[in-house]
């Protein structure tokens, strides 16, 4: 088991970011009840220094904002990396998502100035954050789309992810990528797809993805399809209730093929659903689906919430 005085000696931090409007003010308030010590607007630059000193017994929530006095792309990047390298560090990055219509539509409602757009509409300050946190949002352990959540509903999601002293409960976040972008950031288990069938040399599957039934179906029709997954389900079902037991909160399976788009997606979307159905905790993620901004094509896995964009 863990020894609890090892935690005590390290820094929980989950860093929240996200476009303006998307929720923000709404999860801090959800993790300061919760415990969590939050600070906002925090320049990127102290960052680190914050952490140099001795941890304060509870959790940091720290806000990413483009208003942040040192904010870009890149350094949030650099910031997120660094953390992850820091061995006194437990590293979460939280990403408050939201479609730009809904967006554009509440600030209208509140009639709010956007912080990129003091002298142009709302939608184009939207449209220029939305791009410049792409980045980070692909980096993201927990995506939270609240395009269709009430602050009530966001509230519980953020529960359902950061609450602490509560029954211990082991959340996985199962993955797809293509090997040609490299490992996605604090995957714990990676399984290669590559020796399956490839839907992509079937014109009529080319343009779809992994989540489309025709193409599950020809990545299931594959041989060894069969045994693979038959033997990946009884080594986590012995694994995953021993990482609970050990005292692990969070894992991350990762599947991986040539283009992240067909084989990898396919086994991560019956992996989640086999593991949801089981009554595990499951959210999904598809990197490279993310990259070109595929629509979400929900299936009601618990969890889904969590990962918007599966």
């Amino acid at each position: 088991m863990i020894d609890p005085a090892e935690h005590l000696s390290l820094h929980r931090l989950v860093l929240v970011t996200g476009p303006s409007g998307a929720g923000r003010s709404t999860a801090f308030h959800a993790l300061e009840d919760m415990g969590y010590e939050v600070i906002d607007n925090l320049p990127l630059s102290l960052i680190p220094r914050l952490l140099d000193g001795p941890p304060l017994g509870r959790p940091l929530a720290l806000g990413l904002d483009v208003r942040n006095r040192d904010f870009s792309a890149a350094a949030a990047i650099e910031l997120i990396d660094r953390l992850t390298r820091d061995p006194r560090v437990i590293l979460e990055v939280l990403y408050l998502d939201c479609a730009a219509g809904i967006l554009q539509s509440r600030y209208t409602q509140t009639r709010r100035r956007h912080p990129l757009a003091e002298t142009l509409s709302p939608g184009e300050g939207i449209d220029r954050e939305i791009d410049l946190l792409a980045p980070v949002r692909v980096r993201a352990d927990h995506l939270i789309d609240t395009s269709d959540l009430s602050p009530h509903d966001l509230k519980a999601e953020i529960g359902l992810w950061f609450a602490q002293g509560t029954e211990a409960q082991l959340a996985i976040s199962v993955q797809s990528f293509s090997y040609k972008r490299g490992l996605p950031r604090g995957v714990d288990m990676v399984f290669d797809c590559r020796f399956l069938g490839n839907p992509h040399w079937v014109p009529a599957l080319r343009e779809k993805d992994g989540r489309d039934p025709q193409v599950a179906a020809y990545v299931q029709g594959d041989p060894n399809f069969s045994a693979f997954f038959e033997k990946l389900q009884e080594m986590l079902f012995i694994l995953l209730p021993a990482q609970l037991q050990e005292g692990k909160a969070h894992l991350t399976i990762g599947f991986g093929c040539t283009g992240g788009q067909h084989r990898s997606v396919a086994v991560a979307e019956k992996l989640a659903k086999v593991l949801a159905e089981a009554g595990w905790q499951v959210s999904k993620r598809h990197r490279e689906l993310e990259r070109r901004g595929t629509s979400p094509m929900p299936d009601g896995i618990r969890g889904e919430t969590g990962v918007g964009r599966g």
